[in-house]
């Protein structure tokens, strides 16, 4: 990430001064009247939710990005299809080079590359062998013809909570349970998409990186102020699987113990890496961050390579969200190895299975 985005992403957190805070300010304005008259048209049924047979099922949230949607996307697949459904994942997209609706994934294979699908589709793809994923601008029309042409009994959206065009069984707000809302601000101001009244739409708020629901205060005390009666569930990344990419072959956590790295990560809450590499014992040097959904270069790749020999560290480590968007690439010399993460629920299970069961029952 360069060093202007570093900053504009840390005063999203922290507040900006004065002088860009009125500028921002204006910007803000608009943005929050531009939402507010959305919610005006759908309320007097100008704009209008459209149904599906099928239980829908959003996982979104209320900011810009790094609250955990993509592993809670699979979880929530998995939760259908222990209920007996044939799920489909539908998406946006972001950053794909194609337009329209495409099939991501069928039944038995993975269709589009990364850079055709977007790098969460493909991760989701890759996650779920055996699921649908299709990726569309307009949800609906997603959805419809996951149905039309693959047969599936049930839809979950990815990052969907501010799309509206679709009627939803079951809304699913992730959240990051430390500074979850930034410094409050509204788009561009702050990292809000939507004002925090927003929460009455869900049915269901989780909060990443904690253990106890007491660890999530600020959501916590946001859900009673403007969501009483939401349930408010807790969960961690927890490590899935570890492999060096150099040679693609199984990496133990055990084997990463004590084993000092140069870490690097283009997602949105890249300290949540650093975290869970430290969690279970990794010696990490140095984190090196880029943007959300940076896609790598061989001179970017060097250049990491580069700072690994000024560290002396034995290897590189990465996200597998990351690897999507650089596996193509000639990698470095030392080991490169790559950890994927899944959600893992610490508070609130029993919430979780009983939402997505009145989903069930009343699409």
């Amino acid at each position: 990430m360069t060093d202007g985005a570093s900053r504009f992403a840390r005063r999203w957190e922290e507040g900006f001064p004065a002088r860009p805070a009125r500028l921002l300010g204006v910007a803000r304005r608009g943005y929050s009247g531009l939402l507010g008259a959305r919610e005006w048209l759908y309320k007097r049924g100008v704009l209008r939710s459209r149904g599906l047979p099928v239980p829908v099922v959003s996982v979104g949230n209320l900011t810009v990005g790094g609250t955990g949607k993509t592993p809670a996307v699979e979880v929530a697949v998995q939760t259908l299809a222990a209920l007996g459904h044939r799920p489909a994942v539908v998406s946006r997209g972001y950053g794909r080079r194609t337009g329209g609706v495409q099939i991501v994934a069928d039944a038995v294979s993975i269709r589009l590359d990364a850079e055709d699908a977007g790098d969460e589709p493909f991760l989701l793809a890759r996650r779920l062998p055996g699921v649908p994923v299709v990726v569309g601008g307009n949800r609906y029309d997603s959805a419809r013809l996951a149905l039309e042409r693959f047969g599936v009994t049930a839809i979950v959206l990815d990052d969907a909570f501010q799309h509206r065009t679709l009627r939803k069984d079951l809304e699913i707000v992730m959240a990051r349970a430390g500074n979850p809302w930034g410094n409050g601000a509204l788009l561009p101001a702050g990292p809000l998409r939507e004002p925090l009244a927003a929460l009455r739409r869900a049915d269901l708020v989780v909060a990443t990186g904690a253990q106890r629901t007491e660890d999530a205060a600020a959501v916590l005390s946001a859900v009673a102020a403007h969501a009483p009666g939401v349930p408010v569930l807790t969960a961690v990344y927890a490590p899935a699987e570890c492999w060096e990419a150099n040679r693609m072959r199984p990496v133990s956590l055990a084997e990463l113990a004590h084993k000092r790295v140069l870490a690097f990560a283009g997602i949105a809450a890249p300290r949540s890496f650093d975290e869970t590499l430290r969690g279970v014992g990794v010696a990490v040097q140095q984190v090196l961050e880029f943007a959300d959904h940076h896609w790598y270069t061989p001179a970017e790749l060097a250049t990491l390579e580069a700072r690994a020999d000024d560290l002396g560290v034995e290897a590189l480590m990465t996200t597998e969200k990351d690897w999507v968007r650089l596996r193509k690439l000639p990698l470095p010399r030392r080991p490169l190895y790559v950890l994927s993460v899944r959600l893992a629920l610490t508070s609130g299970e029993a919430l979780w299975q009983a939402a997505f069961t009145r989903a069930c029952r009343k699409a």
